[in-house]
């Protein structure tokens, strides 16, 4: 069996307890949890009223409003994570991560 190697070249983070890898990464050291009460959909006649959602994530940001609507909302994140990465590895300009390229 041969090995292969794998380079992460660049990061990038959409989670519950930050919207990038700085964020992410200082307040998991900090210990901050992700959980809260559950606000993308009516959850009242759920038992479990908390999740880890994504929090402040401003989907205006990143897309233009014709976009958002060809997205789920998971995609998005995943998009915009990519999008991060990319432009950490510095295979795009910093100024062009805020606007759509996909």
């Amino acid at each position: 069996m041969e090995l292969k190697r794998v380079v992460v070249t660049g990061l990038g983070a959409i989670t519950p307890i930050g919207n990038d890898v700085e964020s992410t990464w200082d307040n998991a050291v900090k210990g901050v949890s992700g959980a809260g009460p559950i606000t993308h959909f009516d959850a009242s006649l759920f038992k479990t009223q908390f999740a880890c959602e994504v929090k402040n994530f401003n989907v205006a940001e990143h897309f233009d409003r014709k976009e958002v609507r060809k997205y789920d909302l998971y995609a998005q994140y995943a998009l915009v994570a990519a999008r991060q990465a990319v432009a950490d590895a510095g295979l795009m300009p910093r100024e062009l991560t805020t606007t759509a390229w996909v």
